[in-house]
């Protein structure tokens, strides 16, 4: 009998823009090596230039492959360069001192992932030619003439959990073929990491069926809401006092902060954040209670038990994680030291 090993799926994200795809490859590791760093192609990920392409992948989270089974792991990686400093494209790297700067803080997300199925050039559920029935029987339905993908998604949640990753519920949302998954409340680290872990799980799981997941924020253009990832924030002080929850409401919408962060919260913003289909346009700022319809909601039990949480309902789908839990966590976390609430 030869040596037991194990197989170790290293994930990386690429520099693709404007928008970041995921990569992956398989290394075969000894029974009870550690993960060590591995290297890659990075002319073939828009991470580097031919003449000069290696690039560095460091181990930074790894869970149970629900896939594969056994002892096999996911590996997510940082991107470094040669020299073990992060590449341009590295977000995490920029998020981990904001964390660890308002760590005492105890800022919390929760991040809900809608995204869209595709069957060859049209959502899953679309006839092929022409329209379905207008949204609105489809969200949070039940039956197969308005749920389309749930042996898909069921799949993919049970992936999830057997890799132990936060997911804390699923839905149907509004089109057909659309879907939403939600990961924490986790630290921002934590939740940036198994939110792509989780991304990664959705297409590979997809791909057994033949079907493709998109995380476009307009996948169909007309009357039909567009895909976000709308993102629930608090910190100890707005778990306690809802005082802090208007000073964050407060500074997120202070100065040239709304625009800082829209640009920042996905390709292709201004197609989804148009005042419509429940969204406040791009370029304006407001928020409210119980108000989907404005840039962020103060849910209307916060408001009732006078403690809790945000949601900005601004990100894309198609955000980077770990950008836009580094400047909620650096807007919102400033603003209430300046108020004096923490």
């Amino acid at each position: 009998m030869g040596p037991v090993s194990y197989k170790a799926e290293y994930i990386w994200i690429d520099g693709t823009e404007p928008t970041a795809k995921l990569r992956s490859k398989t290394r075969i590791l000894a029974d009870g090596e550690a993960l060590p760093i591995w290297g890659f192609d990075g002319s073939s990920t828009n991470q580097a230039e031919g003449h000069a392409s290696d690039r560095v992948l460091q181990p930074v989270f790894s869970c149970p492959d629900p896939i594969r089974g056994g002892a096999h792991v996911l590996v997510l990686c940082e991107v470094l360069n040669i020299d073990m400093t992060p590449h341009e494209s590295n977000m995490r790297a920029l998020l981990r001192p904001v964390a660890e700067k308002f760590a005492a803080q105890a800022p919390v997300f929760g991040i809900e992932q809608e995204y869209t199925f595709f069957d060859g050039a049209r959502p899953l559920g679309f006839p092929v030619n022409g329209f379905p029935a207008a949204q609105g029987g489809y969200y949070c339905g039940v039956g197969s003439d308005e749920i389309f993908g749930r042996d898909i998604v069921e799949k993919h949640l049970d992936h999830c959990l057997a890799a132990g990753l936060s997911i804390s519920g699923i839905n149907a949302e509004v089109m057909p073929g659309q879907w939403e998954f939600q990961v924490g409340p986790v630290g921002p680290l934590e939740v940036s990491d198994q939110l792509w872990i989780a991304r990664w799980l959705l297409y590979r799981t997809a791909e057994d069926f033949n079907v493709s997941a998109t995380l476009n924020p307009k996948p169909v253009k007309g009357d039909w809401n567009g895909a976000g990832a709308h993102t629930n924030f608090s910190t100890k002080a707005m778990r306690e006092d809802y005082r802090a929850i208007i000073s964050a409401c407060e500074a997120l919408g202070e100065g040239s902060k709304p625009l800082d962060h829209v640009k920042n919260y996905g390709a292709g913003i201004d197609e989804r954040l148009t005042g419509l289909h429940e969204t406040a346009p791009w370029n304006e700022f407001s928020y409210g209670v119980s108000d989907r319809g404005a840039s962020v909601r103060i849910p209307w039990q916060v408001e009732k038990d006078g403690k809790g949480y945000i949601e900005d309902r601004r990100p894309n789908a198609n955000v980077d994680p770990y950008v836009v839990t580094r400047l909620i966590t650096d807007t919102c976390c400033t603003g209430l030291e300046k108020d004096g609430l923490v």
